[in-house]
Order: structure tokens, then sequence, then C-alpha cells
């Protein structure tokens, strides 16, 4: 693991103290630096993730609206059904259903019959084509939002797309291999305990600012991709993360 002692080769700000006390913390609840780099998800690169088909963003992102209120091992069961349901997600198939098609949805014992997000769907498919249309492909779009402004992505994919808010962008952005941040519970009160000014749940814009100005710093001290602080975040505090 090349980031092994990364952190002390950096000069010793005051935030920069909190974060090597965060991983200090980190690591002696998950049984040293070795156990808790091993712990961490891979990172893919950017090309990797342009070259993911527009279809399997939309297949998450339906998959990310889904979890939200359910049991996520209810989706997680249901899934190879919505894929079925929904052509494998085929952005040029979607696009042909009809009104009646689509409404046949509400009773299609293959899926989680929920109107509002199944509507969400339908909204979504064309802000994928609208946004591959502009930037060449949804992926590309997605690769190259700058990590340094992940508060102005999850503002926007909340603003064009369809039941995107909250951590629900979040984990999005995460399962399909975004280098990002996600707000959990855990998360947001490790940034509290650094004496960063959020509330449990940080909405604001002020607030997420202050988190975004928070990882730029960390991310620029130590080399760390962002999902790796945000993980590493996690795992100082929070009774379900205690080896």
């Amino acid at each position: 693991m090349r980031c092994f002692g990364i952190i002390a080769k950096f000069k010793n700000s005051k935030n920069m103290n909190k974060f090597k006390n965060i991983q200090a913390m980190a690591q002696r609840r998950k049984g040293g630096q070795e156990a808790l780099f091993g712990l961490l998800p891979k990172v893919i690169s950017k090309e990797e993730l342009r070259n993911k088909g527009d279809d399997r963003f939309l297949s998450m992102m339906t998959r990310c609206v889904f979890n939200s209120g359910f049991h996520w091992q209810v989706i997680s069961k249901k899934w190879p059904s919505f894929e079925e349901a929904f052509f494998g997600f085929d952005l040029g198939k979607l696009a042909l259903l009809s009104i009646e098609q689509w409404d046949a949805y509400y009773k299609d014992k293959r899926i989680v019959r929920n109107g509002q997000k199944i509507n969400s769907l339908i909204h979504n498919a064309q802000f994928v084509m609208d946004v591959a249309k502009e930037y060449g492909s949804f992926a590309k779009f997605i690769a190259n939002w700058p990590e340094e402004d992940l508060v102005g992505l999850f503002a926007y994919l909340k603003k064009h797309g369809s039941r995107l808010g909250g951590n629900t962008s979040q984990y999005f952005l995460r399962f399909m291999g975004k280098d990002s941040f996600i707000l959990s519970p855990d998360v947001t009160a490790a940034l509290r305990d650094a004496e960063l000014d959020v509330r449990d749940y940080p909405t604001t814009k002020r607030e997420l600012q202050l988190v975004q100005d928070a990882f730029n710093e960390w991310h620029q001290q130590t080399g760390l991709p962002y999902t790796h602080i945000s993980k590493i975040l996690a795992f100082s505090i929070g009774e379900n993360y205690v080896s």
C-alpha cells in the first residue's frame, strides 16, 4: 500500500493534525494501519469511469432511488427482475416506450410497484439522454466533473434529476466508482468531532461548502482519494465500526 505513512510527509497544519488524529482512531479501531487500508474500496480511474455504459448509470441511479425508503436487500433480491423489466436500462429501448407501456409497470410484479419511483425513472432516463447529448455521454459528464466541487455535482443531480437529493446521489456516485464522499451519520459525526461547524445532517450551502473545503484540504495534504478519506472518517467513530 503506497499510502502507508503518507500523512507524516506533510506539514503539521491544524486541520492536518485533525485528520492524523482521525486516521489514528480508525487504525486503533480496525487493528492497525494495514488492516485499515485493507478495508478501503478500490477507486477506479477516470478513464474506467468514462468507459462505463450510460445504461449502467441509469441502472444504478434507479437502484439508489428505489433503495431509498425500502430495505436494500429487498431491492437487491429483485434487481435481476428490474433489469429484465426495463430492458437492461437500454436508453434507446426505453425512449420508444409508449405511455401505455410505462403505465403497465405500475402493475408489473417483477419490480417494486411504486408509482412515484417508476415516474422518476421516466424523468431520469430523459435526464441521462439529455446530458449524454450535450457531453458525449453521461459517463464522461460524471467522470470529468472535478472532485474539488462534489457538492456542486450533488446539487446538479438534485436539480436536474428526479429523487436524487439527500444521500441518494452520493451513494449513486460511490457505487458507480466516482471518487467522492458520502455524508453518512458516522462521517458527519467524525466531521463534527473534528470541530467542523455543521449539523448532524448538513444540508445548507454553507455547511456543504465547509465539508467540501475540509475534504479538499485533506486530499491535497495526504494524496488520499476522497473515497478513502470518507471511509476513514466513518471508521473512526460509531458503534457499528468498532472491531
